[in-house]
């Protein structure tokens, strides 16, 4: 393992603040001033053109970014990561969601054992197994084929899945739907079970346990509402009813029998897989069920085609690197404290949400990998809509706000729906918003502007805009399953870069489980457990005691 550096500690690093306190970005006169600026800030990355010329940075912020980065040994963590090395120390695991999506016939022996060999014997049982379910071979109890997959998950065992299949859904299959259950809350499974038929669906419970507890909870509510649905119907078969339509993502096969689904239904995956990072994994299913195995292999070819570009890359012209170490320069060096996300293409309307989790609870964390405080701030809150809906609802924010927010636009050149209206390319419109709004964001309008138009002058100051607002321009061909697979992968390792310069842990999730073990001792003192009350402390109490005075029997 590498040694851990300590980023602040580092002669980039104190070039980098010296540079950001005298800082006086004019994005105006960088680009009259430097007519190779968007070439040489231009890269390409698998399909992904990844346009950083609109970024508060030049030639020498950059080149202390990528200093840093050598000097915190970012290219060793990468090759540790890649290798199969525990990387993961808080949990003595290795982390390798890329071996997920390495093409058959690599070798990677990880504790004597060919993890790639292994990953793929499991696609084959996933790819054999959507066959069947898309060919019609695979029928539910009454004889019919299956026409609705429900996927029963919470965080990458849901964010996932869903965010793919609604990218993809110009390539599912035609007469086969998914739906995704996820929260707890009852409403959930009520209205995704509403209007599909039991004798037609299939649900697959995502859990590696095959204990968390929304899962179990959703799983259970899913059974109940399938067998009481066939009893309607005279089928009271319930075993047969359960392996028929019901399949797991889990190893834990003890568990998964014990809940009577049939264990050579149970697709399983690896502990050096975490959940955030797992939707080209067996958590995947309903997507390889719903686009078909060939367009899942080029889903996974996507992973692989970015994860090359981070690992044999040199830093100066590797997009993940540089979009990581630009995150780094913005909350760091200029007081940013979050991050939006805005695709033009409706498709990808989940991906923030997606990025949400790969990127707050991989760094949101305030421990170094040794155990002590961290020296810098870390992560940045993700969030974002597509645009144009943000346009009309929280752009202004970004334009004409107090706070620095950078900004990801992302566009693909073929939409999947080619429509016009009367004359009009709509897709044109369309992405004539997005170049638009990184212009107005880069270079802003001027008092001289808006005076020169005929505005009075009490409101001229309300139609100034700065500018100097960063962006980074990600466009692609197509939204293809590859470029799906790309688009992920790259903010992967996006995060994982801006991990190592922290020198956190990217890879465990620590934050997330006390709220779920005080979730266990709480419920029995809402069911009206006296003793369980008692031991809460006032203001749950209080809370509980509201609960009970409302609550209809």
């Amino acid at each position: 393992m590498t040694p851990l550096i300590d980023c602040t500690k580092t002669a980039a690093w104190a070039q980098l603040h010296s540079i950001a306190q005298s800082l006086e970005p004019d994005l105006r006169q960088w680009f009259e001033l430097d007519p190779g600026r968007v070439e040489r800030f231009t890269f390409q990355a698998g399909d992904l053109h990844v346009d950083l010329s609109k970024n508060l940075i030049n030639d020498e912020i950059l080149g202390q970014l990528v200093e840093l980065a050598e000097r915190v040994g970012l290219e060793h963590k990468r090759d540790e990561m890649f290798a199969g090395e525990r990387i993961n120390i808080t949990e003595g695991r290795a982390v390798l969601h890329t071996a997920l999506r390495r093409p058959k016939g690599d070798s990677l022996i990880v504790d004597g054992v060919d993890v790639v060999a292994e990953v793929h014997q499991v696609l084959e049982q996933i790819y054999a197994f959507a066959d069947q379910v898309r060919d019609g071979r695979w029928l539910g109890i009454t004889g019919k084929p299956i026409q609705t997959v429900i996927n029963i998950g919470i965080g990458g065992s849901d964010l996932g899945p869903v965010m793919v299949y609604e990218a993809l859904l110009p390539y599912v299959k035609p007469g086969l739907e998914c739906r995704f259950i996820s929260n707890i809350d009852p409403t959930d499974v009520a209205q995704k079970t509403q209007g599909v038929d039991p004798e037609t669906t299939l649900f697959i419970v995502a859990s590696k346990t095959f204990t968390t507890l929304e899962t179990i909870t959703n799983a259970k509510l899913a059974r109940t509402w399938l067998l009481d649905s066939l009893r309607e119907r005279g089928i009271s078969d319930d075993a047969e009813a359960i392996k028929r339509h019901f399949v797991a993502v889990s190893t834990a096969l003890d568990k998964v029998a014990a809940f009577g689904i049939d264990p050579q239904n149970a697709f399983g995956f690896w502990d050096w897989v975490g959940g955030r990072y797992s939707v080209d994994s067996a958590v995947g299913t309903a997507v390889a069920i719903a686009i078909g195995p060939e367009r899942f292999a080029e889903f996974l070819a996507g992973f692989h085609t970015i994860d090359e570009h981070f690992a044999h890359t040199e830093l100066a012209q590797n997009v993940p690197a540089l979009l990581g170490l630009l995150n780094v320069w913005y909350t760091d060096f200029l007081g940013a404290a979050s991050h939006a996300v805005l695709p033009y293409a409706q498709s990808l309307h989940r991906f923030a949400a997606y990025l949400q989790q790969l990127t707050m609870e991989s760094n949101g964390k305030g421990v170094r990998v040794d155990g002590s405080p961290v020296t810098t701030d870390t992560g940045e809150i993700f969030w974002g809509e597509p645009g144009t809906n943000g346009q009309h609802a929280f752009y202004q924010l970004i334009h004409q706000g107090t706070r620095l927010i950078p900004a990801d636009f992302i566009a693909v050149a073929n939409p999947a729906y080619p429509l016009k209206q009367g004359e009009q390319d709509v897709h044109e419109l369309f992405l004539a918003n997005f170049l638009a709004q990184t212009k107005a964001l880069a270079f802003g309008k001027t008092e001289a502007e808006v005076r020169a138009e005929g505005t009075a002058d009490e409101i001229v100051p309300h139609r100034v805009f700065a500018g100097n607002r960063p962006t980074t321009s990600i466009f692609a061909p197509a939204l293809t399953p590859a470029v799906v697979g790309q688009l992920i992968a790259l903010y992967e390792h996006i995060t994982f870069t801006q991990g190592v310069v922290w020198g956190i842990n990217s890879f465990d999730q620590w934050g997330v489980e006390l709220g779920k073990q005080l979730a266990n001792q709480i419920t029995p003192a809402l069911a009206g457990d006296a003793t369980a009350l008692e031991s809460q402390d006032a203001s749950t109490q209080a809370l509980i005691a509201y609960y009970h005075e409302h609550r209809q029997p």
